[in-house]
C-alpha cells in the first residue's frame, strides 16, 4: 500500500475514534443559549493520534473527528470551526513536541511516560487557555451573546476544559503507552 494511502487511513481511523469518543462517551453540562460544554476524554485521543501519527497527521485527525462530532450535535454545531482550529493545535503541539523528543524511540520506560506526559500537558494546557478564550469572544462577538451570558460561558467552559485536560493527560499516557510498541511503525512503509 502507498504512504499516501496508508496515512489517509490512520488519519480516518483515528478521526473516527475521536468523533466516537467524544460523541458517545461525554457528559454534557448545559448552558444559556442552548449551548452546551462536556465532561469527556476525546482530547486524549487527539493526542495519541499525534503521538502515533505525527504532529500534522494527529491534528488532522483529532480537528476532523471532533468537528463531525459538533457538527452532528444541534448543541455544539456552532463549535465546531472553534473545535477544528484547537483540536489541531493539540494535536499540532502535542506531536511536534513528541518529534522532537523522540518519545516513541524512548527505551527507558518512566522515561517514556514522563515525556509523554509532558507532551500532553503541552497540547492540552494550549486548549485550557485558548479554548475558553476563543469561545467567549465567539459567543461574544459573532452569535451576539450579552457580556453576562458569555462571562458565564468562559468560566464554566474553562472550568471543565481545565478538568478534561487534567483526565486527558492520564487516559493519554495510558492509551500510548500501551499501543506505543504494538504500532511503532504506523508511520513507516
Amino acid at each position: 500500500m502507498k504512504k499516501n494511502t496508508k496515512t489517509l487511513a490512520h488519519i480516518a481511523i483515528f478521526a473516527a475514534l475521536n468523533y466516537a469518543v467524544f460523541s458517545y462517551g461525554k457528559i454534557d453540562i448545559p448552558l444559556t443559549g442552548g449551548s452546551s460544554v462536556a465532561i469527556h476524554v476525546a482530547n486524549a485521543v487527539v493526542v495519541v493520534s499525534a503521538l502515533l501519527l505525527g504532529p500534522i497527521e494527529g491534528g488532522i485527525a483529532g480537528a476532523v473527528g471532533l468537528s463531525i462530532a459538533d457538527l452532528l450535535d444541534p448543541r455544539y454545531v456552532t463549535s465546531a470551526p472553534k473545535t477544528f482550529l484547537l483540536k489541531f493545535c493539540i494535536g499540532w503541539i502535542s506531536g511536534t513536541l513528541a518529534k522532537k523528543m523522540h518519545i516513541s524511540k524512548e527505551k527507558d520506560t518512566k522515561k517514556a511516560v514522563l515525556n509523554t506526559a509532558l507532551c500532553a500537558a503541552a497540547g492540552l494546557g494550549f486548549n485550557v487557555i485558548f479554548d475558553p478564550i476563543i469561545g467567549y469572544l465567539f459567543q461574544r462577538f459573532i452569535l451576539g451573546l450579552e457580556a453576562d451570558a458569555a462571562a458565564i460561558f468562559l468560566t464554566w467552559s474553562g472550568g471543565v476544559t481545565a478538568f478534561n485536560a487534567i483526565i486527558c493527560i492520564f487516559v493519554a499516557v495510558l492509551l500510548y503507552m500501551a499501543l506505543r510498541k504494538p504500532l511503532a511503525n504506523i508511520n513507516r512503509n
